[in-house]
């Protein structure tokens, strides 16, 4: 009974892990006192190395909207200054929505940051950059104005060091060059879910497995 109820649990695990979640979005900091670095790599190894190490004022952490993200807001005794920051954003690309993308990121970045995706540096600036909620100055802004994506998993890594004052920053999409920038959240629809109806063929073949399983008769 024990084997069989373990076989039954696994089925129905598969089918939950089937239900793809949306964006999955991941911030850490770490200290840091370094000024601004010689290049995008320089920038992403020093904040790697930052946030490896645990400090008061400082953590790891998943949100939903990458909106309104600061080190203050979203950690206890969140520190104002020092802030090594390294943003994972982890999304999918359906056939559909392959080809041209563009992405921007609006930081508070005092000495300096770097955009990469799928490991490849796109963009990196050592000026003080406060986008203050506006993209209307290229300076002050992380972007990929041109970046093709194939169909499949891909990931958005940011990488800044902030002196202080640690205000709010903003990662967007737009695919094609058409409309409005969107904001990577967990409802951003970028990552496939089930449609209902597989679902309902999954669960009522799990139960009818389930059924047969429980009512085997044992070996003799």
């Amino acid at each position: 009974m024990k084997n069989r109820f373990k076989l039954f649990a696994a089925a129905m695990s598969f089918v939950v892990c089937s239900s793809a979640s949306a964006s999955l979005i991941t911030i850490e900091t770490g200290f840091s006192s370094a000024g601004a670095q010689v290049d995008a790599l320089a920038y992403r190894s020093l904040v790697d190395s930052a946030v490896a190490i645990p400090s008061s004022g400082y953590g790891s952490t998943t949100v939903a909207m990458y909106d309104n993200i600061s080190n203050h807001s979203l950690f206890p005794s969140g520190s104002f200054t020092d802030i090594a920051f390294k943003s994972t954003v982890d999304f999918y690309v359906s056939p559909a929505n392959a080809g041209s993308w563009q992405i921007r990121a609006g930081v508070d970045f005092g000495f300096g940051g770097a955009i990469f995706v799928d490991g490849m540096a796109y963009d990196y600036k050592t000026n003080d950059m406060w986008w203050d909620g506006s993209y209307s100055d290229s300076s002050q802004y992380l972007s990929i104005n041109t970046l093709t994506l194939a169909a499949g998993y891909h990931t958005l890594n940011l990488y800044g060091l902030e002196g202080c004052c640690d205000g709010f920053q903003q990662a967007q999409f737009r695919i094609g060059g058409i409309g409005d920038f969107t904001t990577f959240s967990v409802s951003d629809n970028l990552t496939p879910v089930p449609e209902p109806e597989t679902h309902a063929m999954l669960l009522v073949g799990l139960g009818l497995i389930g059924f047969a399983i429980w009512n085997r008769k044992p070996n003799v």
